[in-house]
């Protein structure tokens, strides 16, 4: 730097605190070399340590008898019967997709299908929970469009099937987009392997893609600190990635794994070669000695400090005995995926770093060809470590207590009831077809196919139902029937107003869908999306959704088996709203046919199941009107339980020729859903404006035959559910009576046409 402006000590460039300096410092005795100092930031960062949220974290209820893997692996994973398993993992790539839409998204699913096949899991479905700001802002179309081809872009060309996911928009996330994404693999159990290095002497093979200067700190880094002006200069930090050199991987980790020929393997995600190797002994208590000048490179003048931390793509570390190195070495030369010996196990508890010291000891292998422009390395046998450190220390980080308090508004936001005003300006009576028509044509309730057409969701041939239902189904040919129902879904406008009722909805509704496929649900993954950790009043929030999350698992039975959490979530000081999304897994015992899906059949009557309450804080109507304070529904957890029991029972039956959870837009929005997917009309009695669009949880709308209305009553009472009949399917208009009247076909361009028309406008400059 020039000037009288002294530079900023590295420590801080990196993104440590004076106090966290400090701590490595005791750690070590003396002071960190800078390849040390490196390590330290990345494997401490926000992003990797979890140094915020593990004092909570540890709350959620983890364990039930199917569970396989919990929390703390690169995936969960479950027993689903017959010597099959699934795994799953949920991630969140929003810093690199902001910064770079393409290639966060891309590599968003790269990192996450790794995770998947790093446990001996066939990768076969995505599912993409995304968040933009409101669509007339041009950035804000740039990034949906730009997320949306990365996804698709990668997915699909690495052949793993997105079956679902959902997009909201909203102003909170206008300067820092939510990109989520959800992965899911089968494996035998008898295939499932850890992220284990486990005997000394036993080799540390790096798989897949050469290393470069790409993506150093793109996750770590990029996820560890808020966004502001000029942040576009971040662009270099987001990694790039090769779908096609992945989908080798896949092929060449499983086939290694089949042949029994790796003790543990680990993706290299974040924090990059310092976290896999340093994480695969730490978790066994052994030691861990790398020697850089093994790495392929494929940019001249790369430092040691690069080559720890980059987090270039579709990379794996293997653990190996030296018995099956030339077995695994084959295996990869095969699948035409570089394979190279750069760590050994040791059993020192220390992970040290050389630098031309392998070739010397004669270590299986020999350094690369360098870089054009590049010397070879050195080599000698007298090399001192470049790190030498205790290897606990890496991943062990610090852990904050940080100060916790609700916002100084929260009183005066919670009394600012939308149904007050609404009731006054939308009196029983008012004619609501303009309102109901607005609300199909916004972004959030609109068809989201502009989205689900550009992904492949039938790779594989599982995917019995696919995007657009309340949950999407697979059927698991490796068992004698079964298959899985998924949802991933998160109501951050109720988390902004109650945090803790808002944690209980999202697993509320996430468990409604996969009961309206006919599934028990048996597992849960979560990413939180929050702000800034260094403001107490989104810690509040993070701790009260925490609780929300594990009492609603709690009461259902649904362990938690892994997550993710996403901080600095922040632009210009601004932090986003709360947005925990979850992924729900359920379990379908037996399927034999397709369940209903979604439409109405004319001449059915139309059932609703459960109670519907003048509650509109937080819904979609009063957001569109401009109000957005109040409280969230009711969330009930032991009436939700019996809905989703009573609504798994008939959809095993085929009671219901077709039903439809009730969520954003009220009961209104879920028949207009119904009637244009099962193209008929309706026409039903179901109140005024309030109770047309209340967001009540815990409601499910059913089309029956009439000769079987009485039978859904009578179980309905029998197990303590609210049910009552609405009227009838039919004819070509929607109509409620003193409520609203409209052409279905008007509903059915105002739902379907919004997105396309919104994405292909000329925007005139």
């Amino acid at each position: 730097m020039t000037g009288d402006v002294a530079e900023e000590p590295l420590h801080r460039q990196l993104g440590m605190t004076d106090d966290e300096l400090a701590a490595v410092v005791g750690e070590l005795g003396r002071a960190p070399t800078t390849l040390e100092l490196a390590m330290y930031a990345v494997m401490w960062s926000e992003h990797c340590s979890y140094k915020s949220s593990r004092v909570h974290l540890k709350r959620f209820p983890t364990e039930a008898p199917w569970v396989l893997v919990g929390p703390g692996e690169g995936a969960g994973v479950i027993d689903v019967g017959d010597g099959m398993a699934v795994a799953v993992r949920i991630e969140s790539h929003n810093h690199p997709s902001a910064v770079e839409p393409y290639q966060g998204a891309a590599t968003g699913v790269g990192g996450i299908i790794r995770d998947i096949f790093s446990m001996g899991a066939r990768p076969i479905a995505l599912m993409d929970p995304l968040r933009f700001g409101p669509l007339d802002d041009p950035r804000t179309r740039y990034l949906f469009e730009g997320v949306v081809s990365g996804i698709s872009g990668y997915g699909n060309a690495v052949g793993v099937p997105t079956v679902g996911g959902e997009v909201v928009f909203d102003e909170c996330y206008r300067d820092n987009p939510l990109v989520n994404v959800f992965c899911l693999g089968i494996l035998p159990q008898d295939r499932l392997v850890l992220a284990r290095a486990e005997g000394v002497g036993n080799l540390a093979v790096l798989l897949g893609a050469s290393t470069g200067r790409d993506g150093i700190g793109g996750a770590s880094v990029l996820a560890s600190a808020g966004f502001g002006e000029g942040s576009e200069a971040k662009r270099p930090s987001v990694q790039v990635g090769d779908p096609f050199e992945e989908k080798k991987l896949i092929e060449a980790c499983l086939a290694l794994l089949d042949a029994g020929l790796a003790v543990g393997v680990q993706d290299l995600g974040a924090a990059g070669l310092s976290c896999a190797a340093s994480e695969t002994a730490a978790k066994t208590g052994a030691g861990m000695d790398v020697d850089v000048a093994r790495v392929a490179k494929r940019e001249p003048g790369m430092t040691p400090v690069e080559v720890l931390t980059s987090e270039s793509q579709e990379r794996m570390l293997a653990i190996v005995t030296p018995q099956n190195l030339g077995e695994v070495l084959a295996l990869c030369e095969r699948w035409e995926i570089r394979a190279a010996v750069v760590g050994r196990v040791t059993d020192t508890a220390r992970f040290r770093v050389y630098n031309g010291w392998f070739d010397a000891l004669n270590v299986p292998g020999e350094n690369p060809a360098p870089p054009i422009g590049d010397a070879a390395p050195e080599v000698s046998s007298d090399r001192a470590p470049i790190a030498d450190v205790p290897i606990g220390s890496l991943g062990d980080g610090p852990l904050y207590h940080r100060p916790f308090a609700p916002p100084a508004d929260l009183v005066a936001r919670r009394s600012a009831d939308p149904a007050v005003v609404l009731v006054r300006d939308f009196p029983p009576g008012t004619d609501c077809s303009s309102e109901l028509l607005a609300l199909l044509g916004s972004p959030n309730v609109a068809d989201k196919a502009w989205v689900s057409r550009q992904y492949d969701h039938q790779l594989f041939l599982n995917t019995v139902v696919g995007p657009g239902g309340d949950a999407s189904v697979l059927r698991l040919k490796e068992t004698r029937g079964r298959a899985l129902a998924l949802s991933v879904d998160g109501k951050a406008r109720f988390c902004a107003l109650e945090p803790r009722t808002g944690g209980r909805l999202v697993v509320l509704e996430a468990a409604r869908n996969v009961a309206c496929s006919g599934a028990r649900p048996v597992a849960l993954v979560n990413c939180l999306n929050f702000g800034n950790p260094e403001h107490s009043e989104v810690m509040w929030q993070f701790s009260e959704v925490v609780d929300g999350l594990s009492e609603a698992c709690a009461a259902l039975g649904i362990p938690v088996i892994g997550g993710n959490v996403s901080f600095y979530n922040e632009s210009r000081g601004a932090d986003i709203d709360p947005t925990p999304v979850v992924g729900v897994i359920g379990l379908i015992d037996r399927l034999d046919t397709s369940p209903p899906g979604l439409g109405l059949r004319a001449g059915d009557r139309i059932v609703l199941l459960g109670e519907t309450r003048p509650e509109l804080g937080g819904s979609e109507w009063a957001t569109r009107q401009g109000y957005r304070g109040g409280v969230p529904p009711v969330a009930d957890l032991e009436a939700a339980r019996r809905l989703h029991e009573l609504v798994a029972a008939l959809v095993a039956e085929r009671v219901p020729a077709g039903l439809h959870d009730c969520a954003d837009g009220g009961l209104a929005v879920t028949l207009a859903e119904m009637a244009i997917a099962g193209e008929t009309g309706f026409q039903v009695s179901i109140g005024g404006p309030v109770e047309c669009f209340s967001e009540s949880a815990s409601r499910v709308v059913c089309s029956v035959a009439p000769d079987r209305v009485s039978e859904v009553l009578g179980r309905a009472g029998a197990a303590g559910v609210p049910a009552a009949v609405l009227g009838d399917a039919g004819g070509a208009r929607l109509q409620a009576e003193r409520a609203f009247d409209v052409h279905l076909d008007d509903a059915t361009h105002a739902w379907r046409d919004a997105l396309p028309t919104i994405m292909s406008a000329v925007v005139e400059h």
